[in-house]
C-alpha cells in the first residue's frame, strides 16, 4: 500500500483495552459521542472489535453517520490473528476514516501490536493516540 489514499492525512488510531467487550465497546461509544459534540461534526470513523457480536452494543454501522463496524474472530491480533486483522486494515485504508478504533479482547500484547501498526506500512497510514483504557 503506498501512502494513504488520495494523500489523506493519516488516520488517528486509538488501541482499546478493558477487560469485558461491553465495556470497551462502551468507552469508544463516549469517545464517538464527545468527538461529534457540536460545533464539531462526527469525523468518519472506523471500529475494529475482535470477537463475537453482543446484541446490546451501542455501535452499530451505520454508513450514513459514518461509522464503519468491522469484526473479526478472537485470538490475539499480533499473534494468531495477525493476518486477519492486516487484511481488514488494508481494506479499511482503502478509504480511510478519520478515526479509528481498535478494540482488543486481550491487552497482553498490546506493545508488540503498537510496534506492528508503527511499522511500514502502516506507520504512514495510521496516526496512534494513547490508547483508552476502558
Amino acid at each position: 500500500m503506498a501512502g494513504a489514499a488520495g494523500g489523506a492525512p493519516p488516520t488517528r488510531t486509538t488501541l482499546v483495552t478493558g477487560a469485558r467487550a461491553a465495556v470497551r465497546e462502551a468507552a469508544i461509544a463516549a469517545a464517538l459521542a464527545h468527538a461529534g459534540t457540536p460545533p464539531s461534526p462526527l469525523p468518519s470513523a472506523a471500529v475494529i472489535l475482535e470477537g463475537l457480536a453482543d446484541a446490546n452494543s451501542p455501535l452499530v454501522h451505520a454508513p450514513e453517520t459514518g461509522l464503519q463496524v468491522l469484526r473479526i474472530a478472537p485470538g490475539c491480533l499480533c499473534c494468531a490473528g495477525n493476518l486477519v486483522l492486516r487484511v481488514t486494515l488494508n481494506r479499511l485504508l482503502r478509504r480511510p476514516p478519520a478515526q479509528l478504533f481498535i478494540s482488543l479482547a486481550n491487552a497482553e500484547h498490546v506493545d508488540q501490536l503498537r510496534s506492528m501498526l508503527l511499522a511500514a506500512p502502516y506507520g504512514d497510514l495510521l496516526d496512534l493516540a494513547a490508547d483508552l483504557q476502558a
